[in-house]
């Protein structure tokens, strides 16, 4: 698994083939997941799983807040509280 900044992607590969990516944006302060795709034949591999470990444990490292905008990286967040934490939460303002 390894960060592409230039393709805005986290891409995974077994025995040098393409298995799967999770695009991302990003702000100095946030980095939220908008797409994942895994490749059929490697589908119930944990590969998926891999992906998100891993860009989630280098926006933990980096101080980053997740918005987790792709619904596998939303479930993946959910059955693993221990990094539910990094979700990033609005705060909103009342105007007079």
């Amino acid at each position: 698994m390894k960060d592409v900044p230039a393709t805005r992607r986290y891409e995974a590969t077994i025995g040098g083939h393409p298995a799967g990516f999770s695009v991302y944006m990003r702000t100095p302060d946030i980095i939220a997941f908008v797409h994942t795709e895994v490749e059929g034949r490697y589908e119930g591999h944990g590969v998926g799983s891999a992906l998100a470990r891993t860009a989630l444990d280098e926006a933990r490292a980096q101080g980053l807040r997740v918005v987790a905008i792709c619904p596998f990286f939303a479930g993946w967040i959910e059955r693993h509280p221990e990094y539910q934490e990094l979700c990033f939460e609005p705060s909103s303002r009342v105007s007079d």
